[in-house]
C-alpha cells in the first residue's frame, strides 16, 4: 500500500458523452480531480449529476470520450480492454448498492471467489472478521439481513487488498441503522488497510465521516471542501 498522500488518481477534462441515436447525453464535462492515498472521500449529487459515470471510469468499467484519467502512473484513458481487466482484478475493490452475492455460497466462500484470483489476497476469514461478521462466515446470504450481506460484499471487495476502494450507493437500499453499521465498516477498513475509499451517494449526511466532500452537478465538480474534523459514523443519521 502507497504512504499516506501519496496520489493516487489523477484527473483532468474527462469527458463523456453517450449517443443514442440522434440523442447526445453529455454525462460528464471536464471533470479535474486528485485522490491521495488513504484519503475517505464521499462524493455527493443528485441522479444524473455524473457521479456514477465517473466512478464508472476510474474504476476501468467504462471509458472517457476525452480528458486524462490516471491511476498512480497507469493512463486508464489509454489502456486496453485486457489492461482494464487486470487494473480492476489487481487493484480495485467495487461496492454497489446491491449486494450480488451468490445466493448458492456461504459469506465465506463468497469471499474466497475473490481470494482465488488475487495476487496477495487475506484470507476470507480475516476479511469478513474485519467487517464483523465473525460468527456469520457459514451463513447464506438468505440467512443474513441486508446489512450483514452489504458487509459480506464489503469483505469481498477488500479480501483482494485493493489500493482503492470505490463504493456507488452502499447504504441505498439499507435503512439509517444498517446504513450506519456498513458505514462504519468502511470507516473501519479504510484505516485498517489503508484503501483510498470512495464513496458515492445523494445522502448529504454521510458527507460528515469523509475527509473531503466533492459535489457533482450537471456533469461537473461543482465544489468540494475538507473536513475540519470526521465524526464517526455511529454520530449520523438520516
Amino acid at each position: 500500500m502507497d504512504q499516506p498522500g501519496t496520489p493516487v488518481f489523477r484527473i483532468r477534462g474527462l469527458c463523456k458523452t453517450y449517443r443514442t441515436g440522434e440523442v447526445e447525453v453529455q454525462a460528464l464535462r471536464g471533470v479535474d480531480f486528485q485522490a491521495r492515498a488513504g484519503e475517505f472521500i464521499v462524493i455527493l449529487g443528485p441522479s444524473g449529476s455524473g457521479k456514477s459515470t465517473f466512478l464508472n471510469i476510474i474504476g476501468g468499467l467504462d471509458s472517457a470520450t476525452s480528458g486524462e484519467a490516471w491511476f498512480k502512473d497507469h493512463a486508464l484513458t489509454q489502456q486496453t480492454e485486457a489492461a482494464l481487466t487486470r487494473y480492476r482484478r489487481d487493484h480495485v475493490g467495487f461496492i454497489f448498492q446491491f449486494y450480488n452475492l451468490v445466493p448458492s455460497l456461504t459469506a465465506r466462500e463468497n469471499v474466497k471467489l475473490v481470494t482465488e484470483i488475487a495476487r496477495e489476497p487475506m484470507k476470507a476469514e480475516e476479511a469478513l472478521a474485519l467487517v464483523g461478521l465473525e460468527g456469520r462466515m457459514d451463513h447464506f446470504p438468505a440467512q443474513l439481513s441486508g446489512g450483514e450481506q452489504q458487509r459480506v460484499a464489503i469483505a469481498r471487495a477488500i479480501a483482494k487488498r485493493p489500493d482503492v476502494l470505490l463504493c456507488d450507493e452502499p447504504t441505498g437500499a439499507l435503512d439509517s441503522k444498517t446504513g450506519i453499521r456498513v458505514l462504519e465498516a468502511l470507516a473501519k477498513v479504510n484505516a485498517e488497510t489503508g484503501a483510498t475509499t470512495l464513496v458515492i451517494t445523494h445522502n448529504a449526511a454521510i458527507a460528515a465521516i469523509a475527509d473531503r466532500v466533492v459535489h457533482f452537478a450537471n456533469g461537473t465538480i461543482a465544489s468540494e471542501e475538507r473536513n475540519a474534523e470526521r465524526k464517526q459514523p455511529a454520530e449520523v443519521s438520516w
